[in-house]
């Protein structure tokens, strides 16, 4: 194997750990979403319980 395929699969490695890099914070970004939404929308329901 020479320098240049050397190179070539490095990059391609790198560009498949970037892109599965990527994936896994855009789910943790919209699961975070997601669950902060959740929660506001409980403790707005159970704002009538604390109010008098």
């Amino acid at each position: 194997m020479n320098e240049q395929e050397k190179m070539y699969h490095s990059i391609s490695r790198i560009g498949a750990g970037n892109i599965a890099l990527g994936v896994l914070v855009l789910v943790t970004g919209v699961v975070t979403g997601v669950l902060a939404i959740v929660n506001g929308a409980r403790l707005l329901a159970s704002r009538k319980n604390i109010l008098l």
